[in-house]
């Protein structure tokens, strides 16, 4: 889109933090925890000493054989180390691709294998405990990040390497690869350019930049996710203070802000549903919040509510955007306490003028409704150029200029999208399993997960957990399912046993599969 092609240059990631520290030397990177690969650096730096530090893994890369053009595989514990070795992998011309702590050793050795013998930087853990000894077959050279290893070349070991040169690549060519949920099967591999990157900037920018500069964000995002190398420049370039977060606890992070009070907090969905025990928090953590922002899954309307009321700003915002790993944000909505998520909470908001663009193709020649959705399409010049070994793939999503969102949903006559459902989660007699979840986490306080899936029979089958493992007052969820479509009796799970994706959205083809095996062996 055309606001999207003005000025893009492509994102640079490997100069990033040098840019920002030229504009903002002194401005800090705070952490809530210590870095693997510099655990010496503490957990607040100025934007200067992460830019050093960043040249100085470059250089550890470089020595380790890592050509431009070249691929680096990081999969090691979770830190904010893993963007780190990102920006320094593409500081010396190479392509990072991120995979997430999170994924079994099978997964990461299947992609491992589909990026064609790259560098693989991964620590001890790992290795020790996650990943199968086929790894160091489908590696050129491994690197660790932490800890040591016979077959393995620690970079510890680099230290002191000769500083190089930033490479700059062509703005269209490869600058990171990350992959996608992983929600129905092995994850994909999507591919960024850097015009691509910067393209996904502006609709994201624009939030950022109502903040004061003086005022601190905060970012809870997966360090592999793709929204990381959006919402951490966007931060840093405009003169922010930043607050990364690995841990999402309540008691953590309440600890954090009190230091460092935020402005903007940018976080998945599940991670606000967590933090609602802050609310009441007498420190008051999120007082000084005038922006909450959320990117990656529906959000439930309850939460909405309950962190506008946390704050204590005059007219605070949350701003929820609908978007994908592939193409990045492409349509937005605010709420306040005035006006919140409880009206049309389905409603994931407008397209960004002049920079992306929706339509919803009707599945039947009908006009596409709530009671008769048709398939999200959407346009922007964020979207991937390809699937990493799979390109057969991205064609099958890709119309044109248009792409295929995999998700259920109409538009209003003033042009609102209302998302229903992922088309692989639709239920037969259902409009919408999203809004029953919203419905009844508004009418069941104790609920932190609902999440409905077709059983054997494919009746509807709600999963619920509730705070602190309490059971589930069962007269309370007869009252609250008054009126919704008839539901199989619920079934209760703690979360952490729910399967769930790198950015903590629930794996519901796997749980339906769990819940069918569960059943069976019953």
């Amino acid at each position: 889109m055309f606001l999207q092609r003005i000025g893009n240059k492509g994102i640079r990631l490997g100069t990033l933090f040098d840019r920002a520290a030229a504009r903002h030397p002194a401005n800090p990177v705070i952490l809530d925890h210590d870095l693997d690969v510099a655990p010496e650096r503490g957990r607040r730096m100025t934007l200067t000493e992460v830019a050093d530090l960043v040249d100085d893994l470059a250089s550890r890369l470089w020595a380790a054989g890592v050509r431009p053009g070249e691929r680096v595989v990081v999969h090691k514990t979770n830190g904010f180390d893993i963007t780190l070795l990102a920006c320094s992998t593409a500081r010396i011309g190479a392509v990072p691709v991120l995979l997430s702590p999170k994924l079994d050793g099978a997964t990461v050795c299947e992609l491992v294998r589909r990026v064609d013998r790259p560098y693989l930087v991964t620590d001890q853990d790992k290795l020790d405990h996650h990943l199968p000894a086929e790894i160091f077959g489908l590696a050129r050279q491994v690197l660790l990040a932490s800890g040591s290893h016979d077959e393995a070349v620690t970079l510890a070991s680099l230290a002191g390497s000769a500083r190089v040169e930033p490479v700059t690549m062509p703005p269209d060519h490869p600058t990171l690869v990350t992959h996608t949920s992983g929600t129905t099967g092995t994850p994909k591999l999507a591919v960024h350019t850097g015009r691509t990157f910067q393209a996904r900037y502006r609709p994201q920018g624009t939030v950022a930049s109502l903040v004061g500069r003086s005022e601190p964000v905060a970012i809870h995002v997966s360090f592999v996710h793709s929204r990381m190398f959006t919402a951490m420049p966007i931060t840093i370039l405009q003169g922010h203070p930043m607050i990364i977060l690995r841990d999402d606890d309540p008691e953590v992070v309440a600890e954090v802000f009190r230091q460092a009070p935020p402005g903007l907090i940018e976080a998945h969905p599940n991670t606000f549903l967590r933090w609602e025990v802050l609310v009441d928090d007498p420190r008051r953590p999120l007082a000084n919040v005038k922006y909450f922002s959320s990117t990656f899954d529906a959000i439930h309307p309850r939460t909405v509510h309950l962190m506008l009321k946390a704050s204590r700003r005059e007219s605070p915002q949350f701003v929820q955007m609908y978007g994908q790993s592939e193409v990045g944000p492409i349509a937005g909505r605010t709420y306040s306490k005035k006006r919140g998520a409880d009206a049309d909470g389905r409603c994931v908001g407008s397209p960004f003028p002049g920079m992306t663009g929706v339509r919803v193709v009707s599945r039947d020649g009908k006009r596409p409704t709530k009671s008769n959705p048709g398939y999200i399409e959407v346009r922007s010049d964020g979207r991937i150029v390809t699937y990493l070994g799979e390109h057969q793939r991205w064609e099958k999503q890709a119309d044109g200029e248009w792409w295929r969102m995999g998700d259920l949903g109409y538009r209003t006559k003033w042009g609102c999208l209302h998302l229903l459902d992922r088309e692989v989660d639709e239920i037969e007699g259902i409009d919408s399993t999203l809004e029953i979840e919203d419905t009844l986490f508004a009418r069941i306080p104790e609920l932190v997960e609902v999440i409905i899936v077709p059983d054997e029979d494919g009746r509807p089958l709600p999963v619920v957990c509730t705070r602190d493992d309490k059971p589930l007052d069962l007269a309370a969820w007869k009252s609250a399912v008054a009126g919704l479509p008839a539901m199989a009796e619920p079934v209760q799970w703690k979360l952490d046993d729910l399967p769930q994706t790198a950015t903590t959205k629930i794996k519901r083809l796997e749980l339906a599969r769990l819940l069918k095996a569960e059943r069976t062996d019953a």
